[in-house]
């Protein structure tokens, strides 16, 4: 593995007490409750992580959610504490829900999959009849779905079925709902700023030890949401042309392209240097038209140990 990306790691921080790999993150538990959230350079299409890892990538989207919990604490709490790194968020450990909340404003991706394949209800709530591919909806629609263990993939579940199934209670899940849409209206005017409108995105939202509801993992990133540019949105859809957007939907067009679509017997395509690196640069295009800020690239001489350093100076400093 080449030092300039980070796709594992290997700690053993001071009071470790246990690590969780996900597709993209590595998560460590320190026992004074504490989380330590690697966001690695993995990149993962289809519910397969690939090969190799992308420059920046995990700096990227650690720096755009954390920016984005910071735009919207004051809507709801979140679990985060501090960024030592480029690359790692601290913050509160939290028991999640078990389920995603999932809230469009347009019918793209899954639902106009859905849309097309004839239905009308999405976990249960009705999607009007007339509609083209990327249409706004008269009302944002929240489709939640149940977050998978081990990979598998997550299932659309309807918010009676989560009641019944008792998957929620009914107090705290009317509470996410008002979370839900009152930080897509945020995320959404924090896009309009940039020219971007929020298409559909997810959150996920855990309870502290004191039983606070609290927003955990990442939010408004190009991973988690789906963005259009604004100019020339509506003049795309009356000539129904495809809307030019900004999220990791380029990586999967150009997979499918090459035969992959994460299906037994598939092999990944191979991703070149030059593929690699252009892959990099979108992902720094998005981070600038997202924060509107210039992408300032950390030193990536050594990932391992200059995390290893900012996470022990920060652990040191708070003992």
């Amino acid at each position: 593995m080449s030092n300039n990306t980070i796709t594992a790691t290997d700690y053993n921080f001071p009071g470790q007490k246990n690590v969780y790999k996900g597709k993209v993150r590595e998560v460590y538990t320190l026992n004074n409750d504490l989380l330590v959230m690697i966001a690695t350079d993995r990149l993962s299409a289809f519910d397969v992580v690939m090969p190799r890892g992308i420059p920046y990538k995990g700096q990227i989207l650690n720096q755009i959610a954390t920016k984005m919990m910071k735009a919207t604490e004051d809507i709801v709490p979140n679990w985060l504490i501090a960024t030592p790194d480029p690359n790692v968020a601290v913050g509160h450990k939290c028991t999640p829900f078990k389920v995603e909340m999932v809230i469009r404003g347009y019918l793209s991706g899954h639902a106009a999959r859905e849309y097309h394949a004839g239905k009308r209800l999405l976990c249960g709530v009705p999607m009007p009849e007339g509609m083209k591919e990327n249409d706004k909806f008269p009302e944002p629609i929240i489709t939640p779905s149940t977050k998978a263990d081990n990979g598998a993939h997550d299932e659309d579940i309807s918010r009676e079925d989560i009641l019944k199934k008792d998957i929620v209670s009914e107090e705290d899940y009317t509470q996410l709902e008002v979370y839900t849409k009152a930080l897509f209206q945020r995320g959404t005017e924090i896009a309009s700023k940039q020219g971007l409108i929020l298409v559909d995105t997810k959150y996920e939202f855990g309870k502290t030890s004191d039983g606070k509801i609290v927003l955990i993992d990442e939010i408004h990133t190009p991973d988690s949401s789906r963005y259009f540019y604004a100019d020339g949105y509506q003049e795309r859809q009356d000539k129904g042309e495809k809307q030019k957007q900004l999220s990791k939907e380029f990586v999967r067009q150009w997979l499918i392209e090459n035969g992959f679509q994460g299906k037994e017997g598939q092999q990944i395509p191979d991703m070149t240097d030059e593929y690699i690196n252009s892959v990099s640069e979108r992902y720094i295009e998005l981070y600038e038209q997202i924060t509107g800020e210039t992408f300032r690239r950390a030193d990536i001489s050594n990932i391992q140990a200059r995390i290893e350093k900012n996470v022990l100076a920060y652990l040191n400093s708070e003992s």
